[in-house]
């Protein structure tokens, strides 16, 4: 019996009982037990006593509730109305965080990332995984160090050299659509999603590795295969089972799910391009000298021989293919998403949307520069920030406690026994989250019409008057904050805004039918949107011309 039981403590004797027809019961086991022993080694903390919702469920808590509600940050507005600006949420089998619904709380939490509050070890499990120990897995003098080193690639001055990277994947865009458009009556249903997968894949091929994925010519590419298999998902109950219970039992990322053998066929398919086009690059630079480099990787490899950044004396090295994962997932994901839903919420508010193209027209047969979508363009920028605060790519970010804590806050939190408290103490191993959608929504910071698309709120700030109290790129945790704030939030800006400019100058974008066909979420490595009824993410659109 007790050899039973240690082999059954470790995840790896129980992963090839999956394939037999009795695996699911010795997995559940597995997790009972496991289970039994979390709840036993639970321990008193000194961190503050709150109050919060109920657990609907023993082995879920409330995490299915609100990863399956169709506005997560809703759930949160709910909570803070009734429990205040922090209150605890039950994870499964009496696990808990703490959520902080309060901007100096949220301040106080980004400022001490990577040292004070570290990833959880579901997130790391996850992100070795997909990445391997690069820059998202490090933590504390690692990760600084790791992100100095790529810095200099994302500054403006470097951005500003890839603005006819952009420019040019529109353009081809442009010229196959009107091809479509010609074959048809000036008319054509386009699925805007699949096209903005593309765009932003052949975007950061060339701008981030100075290579073409050709995804815009229909290229059957690796890469392609792999990261257009998400767009089926995988909603089968062991992969919703080993999502759910993931928080709780970090191992079960190992399963081997239909999703998680895409996370690993996608790590791999990325390792092997990027070491690829590293090796390509760096053996161009040595035999051609190029004076002058653009691409992200070709900038890193040129100060690799300099006496810069990457020098000997300063021990530092090219990052590995793990940060090379990052950059070409991070590039393609979180941007095609957010053009997807720039071109949802402009859809659904035809008037917003020739107001956008009104202001654009000034560029008639030309494009705007990098400084003009960076300061000249009012409505643009409107646009774009008002995307970004509705529908950030990260829904929420989730850490634990790496030392004992007190967080300070803004607004009177009362405990459990009715005390009202202005800090919260929090013990070492508490898991604390920020939830990201509910404080770039919610009503308390940005008014009644927080959950609305209205891109004037942008030029109007005075109006939002609690939102300025938000620590973050323009008042918006999109691109977090901190030492983890993202790296590449220029370059995303600058693509989506080039993109967005070429695309409403041209086309009007309807949906399939009208301002009130249903938008529903998709899972993904990052949630997308699809209209409801479609199989997959898409997003079929009514496509003209701009007459």
């Amino acid at each position: 019996m007790d050899s039973t039981i240690s082999a059954m403590r470790s995840f790896g004797a129980i992963a090839p009982l999956l394939f037999t027809n009795v695996g699911l019961p010795f997995v559940l086991a597995w997790v009972l037990f496991a289970a039994w022993r979390k709840v036993q080694s639970i321990r008193s903390d000194k961190t503050t006593r709150l109050n919060g919702p109920a657990s609907q469920s023993f082995i879920f808590g409330v995490y299915r509730h609100t990863n399956e509600a169709e506005d997560p940050g809703a759930v949160y507005e709910e909570w803070a109305l009734q429990y205040g600006p922090a209150f605890r949420v039950p994870g499964g089998f009496g696990s808990s965080r703490i959520v902080i619904c309060d901007p100096r709380a949220n301040a106080h939490f980004y400022s001490k990332e990577t040292f004070g509050y570290i990833q959880t070890k579901l997130a790391r499990v996850f992100i070795e995984n997909l990445f391997g120990r690069g820059l998202l897995w490090a933590e504390g003098d690692s990760h600084r160090r790791q992100r100095k080193a790529l810095s200099p690639a994302f500054s403006n001055a470097a951005i500003r050299k890839l603005m006819p990277v952009f420019y040019d994947a529109a353009h081809k865009m442009k010229a196959i659509w009107d091809s479509m458009l010609d074959a048809g009556s000036g008319e054509a249903s386009i699925d805007v999603q699949i096209w903005m997968n593309h765009i932003s894949l052949d975007s950061i091929g060339i701008a981030g590795f100075g290579h073409d994925f050709h995804a815009l010519d229909g290229k059957d590419s690796a890469v392609v295969k792999v990261f257009e298999s998400f767009g089926s998902g995988d909603t089968g109950f062991l992969s919703r089972f080993v999502f759910l219970m993931g928080p709780v039992f970090p191992t079960l990322q190992n399963l081997p799910t239909k999703q998680n053998r895409i996370f690993k066929r996608l790590r791999d398919t990325m390792g092997e391009i990027a070491d690829d086009l590293l090796a390509r690059n760096r053996r161009e630079r040595e035999e051609k000298q190029l004076s002058e480099e653009k691409s992200i990787i070709g900038l890193l490899i040129k100060a690799e021989t300099t006496n810069g950044t990457f020098s000997t004396q300063n021990s530092m090295r090219l990052p590995t293919h793990c940060d090379q994962n990052v950059l070409l997932l991070a590039g393609y994901e979180t941007t095609s998403i957010s053009l997807t839903w720039a071109l949802i919420e402009l859809a659904r508010k035809p008037e917003k949307q020739q107001k956008l193209r009104d202001e654009l027209s000034q560029f008639v047969g030309g494009d705007p520069t990098f400084d003009q979508l960076s300061t000249s363009l009012p409505y643009l920028d409107a646009v774009a920030q008002e995307v970004l605060r509705l529908h950030p790519p990260v829904r929420d970010t989730t850490r634990v406690a790496a030392e004992d804590d007190v967080i300070p806050f803004s607004s009177p939190i009362m405990t459990t026994n009715g005390d009202i408290v202005s800090n919260l103490v929090i013990s070492k191993g508490t898991v604390i989250t920020s939830p990201i959608t509910y404080m770039n929504r919610a009503e308390v910071f940005w008014g009644p019409n927080g959950k609305e698309f209205e891109p004037e709120r942008w030029l109007e700030m005075d109006r939002c008057s609690r939102a300025k109290e938000i620590q973050g790129y323009r008042h918006i945790l999109t691109f977090s904050d901190g030492p983890r704030t993202c790296l590449g939030k220029s370059f995303a800006l600058t693509e989506f805004k080039a993109v967005l400019s070429v695309l409403i100058q041209n086309y009007i974008f309807d949906l399939p039918d009208g301002p009130d066909t249903k938008i529903e979420k998709h899972p993904s490595i990052l949630p997308r949107p699809k209209v409801a009824g479609q199989k997959g993410a898409k997003v079929p659109m009514k496509v003209k011309r701009v007459e």
